[in-house]
Order: structure tokens, then sequence, then C-alpha cells
């Protein structure tokens, strides 16, 4: 398992780069890749298309999963995620600006390990992010690589 990687995947330029700036801003210095559709992050995370060549055994540490992407849906791609065994225990953490119960209920019936609802003003935002990186980047133990 990559331990320094996590894969974001968003569309919005401008939450990118606040995802990006809160990592930082909290010192989680990990390789941060990101794609900007569903396709796209199924073709890294599985070593297809652009990412041919890729080993696809080697698996982020965690994915931050946007739920509008173009393409397909991130509940599409958690499914995905999920039906491989190389990623099926992969921790995928939906980050998304949708408070709406049905999105809620779909992505961890999906298979999300965590929904946390981005916050519109950038401190809380950081915060969040904090909060994210210190459990899943250092607090939680994760599952053994399946592959």
């Amino acid at each position: 398992m990559n331990e320094h990687a996590i894969l974001l995947v968003e569309d919005n330029t401008i939450d990118e780069e606040l995802t990006l700036r809160a990592l930082r801003k909290n010192n989680i210095l990990k390789t941060v890749v990101v794609t900007r559709d569903g396709s796209e992050a199924l073709d890294y995370l599985f070593g297809r298309s652009n990412y041919t060549g890729r080993d696809a055994n080697d698996v982020p540490q965690i994915v931050l999963l946007d739920l509008n992407l173009p393409k397909m849906s991130g509940v599409d791609v958690l499914r995905a995620i999920r039906a491989d065994e190389r990623t099926k225990l992969l921790p995928v953490i939906i980050l998304t600006s949708s408070n709406e119960d049905r999105d809620l209920a779909e992505g961890y019936a999906a298979g999300a390990n965590s929904y946390i609802v981005k916050p519109v003003d950038f401190v809380q935002f950081a915060e969040a992010v904090r909060q994210l990186g210190m459990y899943w980047m250092v607090l939680n133990r994760p599952p053994p690589n399946s592959a």
C-alpha cells in the first residue's frame, strides 16, 4: 500500500485548491493525486487508460471523493471501488457539498467509510481537514493490503 498518497477526486478547481491548501496548512504532508472525474479516478486506481503501467496494487492510503462528478457519479465510483478485490477495503471518505439525506444514505449504502459536508468557510474547512487527516492518516489503522 502506498502509505503516502491521498487520492482526491474533485472536479471543482476551487474546492481542489481549498482542500490542498487545508492539507498543507495542517501539515498533512502526503502525496496528493488529483483526478477530475469518476472515470479518471477508476483509471488511476486500476492502472488503465492514461495510467497504464501504474501498479494497480499500489493503492492510496485514503480516497477523498466528491459525489457530484462528471462522467460518473461519486457513488458509482465508490461501488466500483468496493467491487474490486484490490480496493474493496480502501478507506473512502465522501467530501461533498451535499447535505441531502438521500445522498448521505446512498453514500453509506455504497460503502463509504465517512461522509463529510464541506463547510463554506475556509477556517471551518481547514479544521475539518485537520480532523480528517488526524484520524484517517495518523490514528486509523488501515486494513492489510488485500491484493
